[in-house]
């Protein structure tokens, strides 16, 4: 994965207990049923989506890719939130998703 934002950094040197009792987390979510990595990655990329936490859509965004999701599932992932969120949350995280996937 690429280097981590800034913030991310600053976090994890000031909260180090608590960014690692995060990480873990995550990583027990992720073992706790059948999903496969990439459905994992694109959900929590769906979910970032829907809270327009620009930030999250980003780093899910690599992640999806990492677990072998191609740009038309991502953006296949976003569009379908469209009924569910409505065309303006979507518009944005389509931004969003431009930003990682032709590299701004």
């Amino acid at each position: 994965m690429a280097q981590l934002p800034a913030n991310y950094q600053w976090l994890a040197s000031r909260f180090g207990s608590v960014i690692a009792a995060h990480q873990q987390l995550g990583k027990e979510l992720v073992n706790a049923g059948p999903l496969d990595a990439k459905t994992c990655q694109l959900i929590k990329l769906a979910g970032a989506a829907a809270t327009r936490a620009e930030g999250a859509v980003h780093s899910h965004i690599k992640r999806a890719v990492e677990a072998g999701a191609t740009p038309d599932e991502i953006y296949h992932t976003i569009i379908l939130l469209t009924s569910t969120t409505g065309f303006p949350t979507v518009a944005a995280a389509l931004s969003w998703v431009r930003d990682i996937i032709e590299e701004k």
